[in-house]
């Protein structure tokens, strides 16, 4: 006879499930168990099951994007202050980057691989927006942000918009991507600004990505290569099992 489970015996499970059924998954545990019958002592099942529920996840979200439809934008008077400090290390490993020689760095599936200095993305044409920045974690903040519309540079680059994905990695070993549609979306913008002066360290300095259609964690700092490819690219956070798509 099977013995009888108790809460204690699957605590690592739970935890990863808690980890990974985050905002919105509208699944329960219960559901979880009559949906697949895993036996939540076996990980390796619960794992499997994680992740085709993700994936899952993301291609739903992925169908119901509307590209045309905008986040909300707020008011000066609206801004977080003090704005938060987030990153997965304490905020005096933030990276030090000498914009003299930082160079963004391009690769994958674009007709001019030329890498961008600082006065070449401050040339393009600019935009600000005020948004709100929407942590996991469940805190969010708004703030304000100017840069180059990311479809402004993939179009320079020559960029083939029929790709899948455009991914980044940073130079705090952060790493990330989103889909093509969520790139040409006219508030993505990789940001140079924050409150109108040159990004502060801390926030991301000297470019990072701001995707206000997406939870936070999709918008990473420190940019210092973007790529464009059809294969799925992943993410640092991504890869621990959090939702790839992850719309805000």
């Amino acid at each position: 006879m099977t013995p009888k489970l108790k809460a204690a015996d699957f605590q690592p499970q739970l935890r990863r499930l808690e980890r990974r059924l985050f905002l919105r998954s509208g699944l329960s545990l219960g559901a979880l168990t009559l949906l697949t019958g895993c036996n939540l002592q076996d990980g390796d099942t619960v794992d499997r099951v994680l992740w085709a529920m993700s994936r899952f996840n993301d291609r739903v979200q992925a169908a119901l994007f509307n590209s045309n439809a905008l986040a909300p934008t707020y008011a000066a008077s609206d801004i977080t202050k003090p704005y938060p400090f987030n990153a997965f290390y304490g905020e005096d490993d933030a990276p030090e980057i000498d914009a003299a020689t930082w160079k963004l760095d391009i690769s994958g599936a674009v007709q001019d691989r030329t890498p961008w200095d600082l006065a070449r993305l401050r040339a393009l044409p600019q935009e600000s927006q005020i948004t709100r920045h929407i942590c996991i974690e469940g805190w969010s903040a708004i703030g304000q942000w100017s840069g180059v519309p990311l479809h402004a540079l993939l179009k320079q680059i020559g960029a083939d918009t029929r790709a899948r994905y455009v991914g980044f990695k940073c130079a705090d070993r952060y790493y990330s991507s989103i889909d093509m549609a969520t790139a040409l979306h006219p508030q993505t913008v990789l940001a140079l600004d924050f409150l109108g002066q040159q990004l502060p360290t801390e926030f991301g300095f000297p470019l990072r990505l701001r995707v206000p259609t997406k939870l936070g964690f999709k918008s990473p700092k420190h940019i210092a290569a973007m790529f464009v490819t059809n294969d799925y690219p992943g993410g640092y956070w991504e890869d621990q099992g959090y939702n790839w798509f992850s719309g805000s």
